[in-house]
């Protein structure tokens, strides 16, 4: 697998209601994270960041709500605990989703588009560039896999952009925004977790150490 491995062992947590939480689980183990799969309050006692997985959003949201863990999830994203969503882990991280009021975090000043690169018979892989990430995407670009995507139509101030997906004759800037970033709080549209890089896991569980104040 590509990717640096921290010698840090940070205790993270998988939201494991439903979707891949397994896949990130197995990629956040190989980066030497202890993981806790968290599907009740209690669980997310003890750990210092969370990722919220590809799957179902509406699912997803309905779930935690009946599980009672919507609220103390935003309590401690509010508190500065790292949250990073993926795919429908995105949506529900985001305070607009376009054309839908299903439930959600609400926690990242963007708007977000479900299935905005269409159904999953229109699944596709890309190579994106993921350099104001840091060093270790400097060398080489991400293969992304992008599966019934959502993507951020719309930024407020504070969120970076970090990645952006390119239609042929597409200018520098001009590109979808697949990947986001406010505080402690990451949003992918692609799974990393389908994938043999563990860049975007080390570069979260690297966000997590900051947070913590610990050396990476």
């Amino acid at each position: 697998m590509v990717g640096a491995v921290s010698t840090a062992r940070p205790r993270v947590g998988v939201l494991a209601l439903q979707g891949a939480f397994r896949e990130h689980r197995r990629c956040l183990e190989a980066c030497g994270a202890e993981v806790v799969e968290v599907r009740v309050p209690a669980e997310l006692d003890g750990i210092a960041g969370l990722v919220i997985p590809g799957g179902e959003s509406t699912t997803i949201g309905k779930l935690l709500l009946e599980w009672k863990i919507m609220e103390p999830l935003r309590e401690r994203a509010l508190a500065g605990m790292p949250i990073w969503g993926t795919c429908a882990g995105m949506i529900l991280l985001c305070k607009t989703i376009a054309d839908s009021e299903q439930p959600r975090l609400g926690l990242l000043d963007a708007t977000v588009r479900r299935n905005a690169f269409g159904r999953q018979r229109e699944s596709f892989e890309a190579d994106l560039s993921l350099a104001p990430c840091g060093p270790a995407f400097a060398a080489s670009p991400f293969r992304a896999v992008f599966i019934r995507a959502p993507l951020i139509e719309r930024v407020e101030t504070g969120v970076s952009v970090l990645a952006r997906a390119y239609k042929p004759g597409e200018e520098e800037g001009e590109g979808r925004i697949v990947m986001a970033r406010q505080g402690g709080l990451l949003a992918t549209s692609f799974h990393p977790e389908l994938t043999g890089d563990l860049r975007v896991h080390q570069y979260f569980l690297d966000m997590v150490a900051e947070r913590q104040g610990q050396p990476s």
